[in-house]
């Protein structure tokens, strides 16, 4: 199942509340801002701040 696009476009980095990137494999979000990537596992992106990882450099 797909991420629903509606609501992908409203969804907001928690801790900056800035702009998210989803990337084209849905695997993760990105937060250009913060440099953090969020997870989606099983089609649930986890946006717990203190388990996203670093953006590769």
């Amino acid at each position: 199942m797909a991420l629903n696009r509606s609501l992908v476009e409203i969804l907001a980095c928690p801790k900056c509340k800035g702009t998210l990137d989803l990337r084209p494999d849905e695997s993760a979000f990105v937060c250009p801002a913060c440099k953090l990537v969020y997870a989606v596992v099983d089609d649930i992106p986890n946006f717990i701040v203190e388990e996203a990882q670093p953006v590769d450099a």
